[in-house]
């Protein structure tokens, strides 16, 4: 019994997991807001309590991670008359990292041991057929509320707002704030984007397994919320991954046979919206082409110039402490002093957010790369790239072996996945990026299943 509804935990966590437009309790911090953890944390109490749960201490994906952990703690020690010393928005060092370090904790060790041991009696089939469906009711459930939102931000039909009133009676969805830029069930566009991203090539694999033209429709729900979410880090990466998913996969003769398929599908949606707007679709077209150039937006966006000033700030803080860091959850302590002059200059934002003392939120990095540097040294930095570079490489050599072609498609997914989460960590500085944790333990039941068939 206990079993079902550590599963039923497990999946109503994973359906959750990116719905953070609502309150929550506030005394979970920066967690407060996620309440796929919350059916997480009590799946997790129940496994342990069932005196089943189990450590992969052999696997060595594992076992870096792990490594990673031990260090972001040894560096801080290395470092703590400088945690003793450091004060901002009213938080002390000793506090920052405590915070810092029960965050990386449940984000990362956490997950991955509650995903390994609910996961590890089921069969592979199982999980695979069972995760994607989960995540499929959860983008057409953000669809839907993306739809109507676009309809009422982008093209101003009020009727739609009291549909969206309806999706507020869903459990975690509060939705009352609108702009041009779309959030759906996230709090902000950036959030939605990090849920697309995660998701795509699981929804790409619908093309493959299945038949007729609803399998396209996954597909097309990812591009429309990533188009009107705004995000120009969501419309790289995601345009990446559906090159690099088909690429890989696809024989040529099919590709162009999906492509146009797609294209037809796309080009019949876009005429449909564009019978209400027409010229707003031009003008939000033409403004999604212009975000792409950072060159000429550098100085004219101010996030572009808060992301990069900060980004160029950490990487200073590195070259002061190139070995060992300045002690984990500290980046920003450090990198206020070398804010430049010309990411400040007629921005707002480091006045009213990241120089002041009366916002308590700290200012992120902005990029996990250049925090970790920072933050825990090249030793540090170092460990966690053999990390990336490890499961990158043990999937692709996996997959060469692999002679299976269902699973092939799934083993695509998994690798194009992981590769695009990780190209997603230079715009983002959080490990809160479940799908990522998730995906790295379905790879090692893969692999543990099928060892003794391929002789790996």
């Amino acid at each position: 019994m206990n079993r079902k509804i550590i599963l039923l935990l497990f999946y109503f966590g994973l359906f959750f997991i990116h719905f953070n437009s609502f309150e929550g309790l506030k005394y979970l911090g920066e967690f407060q807001n996620e309440p796929g953890v919350y059916f997480f944390i009590v799946g997790f109490i129940l496994l342990f309590f069932e005196k089943k749960f189990s450590l992969p201490l052999k696997t060595p994906i594992f076992q870096l991670m792990f490594i990673f952990f031990i260090w972001c703690f040894i560096t801080t020690a290395f470092n703590i008359s400088g945690l003793l010393n450091s004060y901002l928005k009213h938080t002390t060092g000793i506090t920052r990292f405590i915070r810092q370090y029960f965050s990386l904790f449940l984000s990362m060790i956490f997950i991955f041991l509650f995903f390994h041991n609910v996961l590890k009696k089921m069969k592979i089939e199982d999980v695979l057929l069972k995760t994607r469906k989960v995540l499929l009711m959860a983008l057409c459930f953000a669809f839907s509320l993306g739809f109507f939102e676009t309809l009422y931000s982008v093209f101003g039909i009020g009727i739609a707002k009291k549909i969206i009133d309806v999706f507020n009676y869903f459990p975690f969805v509060e939705k009352d704030l609108f702009q041009e830029r779309i959030s759906s069930i996230g709090n902000e566009p950036p959030d939605l984007a990090l849920f697309l991203i995660s998701i795509c090539t699981w929804m790409l694999s619908y093309i493959y397994t299945n038949k007729g033209y609803l399998r396209y429709f996954p597909i097309f729900m990812v591009v429309f919320l990533t188009y009107y979410s705004g995000s120009r880090t969501a419309l790289i990466v995601i345009l990446f991954q559906i090159i690099l998913f088909l690429y890989l996969i696809t024989p040529k003769n099919l590709m162009i046979k999906y492509v146009r398929n797609f294209a037809v599908i796309t080009v019949f949606l876009a005429f449909f919206l564009a019978f209400f707007e027409s010229e707003k679709i031009v003008m939000s077209f033409e403004s999604k082409i212009e975000s792409l150039n950072f060159s000429k937006n550098l100085t004219k966006n101010i996030s572009n110039q808060s992301r990069f000033g900060i980004q160029y700030a950490t990487l200073q803080v590195f070259l002061d402490h190139p070995i060992i860091g300045v002690g984990y959850g500290q980046q920003s302590f450090y990198s206020r002093h070398y804010y430049p002059g010309w990411a400040k200059k007629n921005n707002y934002e480091f006045e009213y957010k990241y120089e002041n003392s009366a916002l308590r939120s700290f200012p992120p990095a902005y990029n996990l790369y250049t925090r970790i540097l920072a933050e825990t040294g090249i030793i540090g930095f170092s460990i966690f790239v053999l990390l990336l570079l490890f499961s990158l490489h043990s999937i692709n050599s996996f997959i060469k072996k692999t002679k299976d072609k269902n699973l092939i498609i799934y083993l695509m997914v998994l690798y194009t996945t992981i590769i695009s989460l990780y190209l997603n960590w230079f715009q983002n500085d959080t490990f809160k990026i479940y799908v990522l944790w998730l995906s790295l333990v379905i790879f090692i039941k893969i692999k543990k299943e099928n060892t003794e068939q391929l002789n790996y």
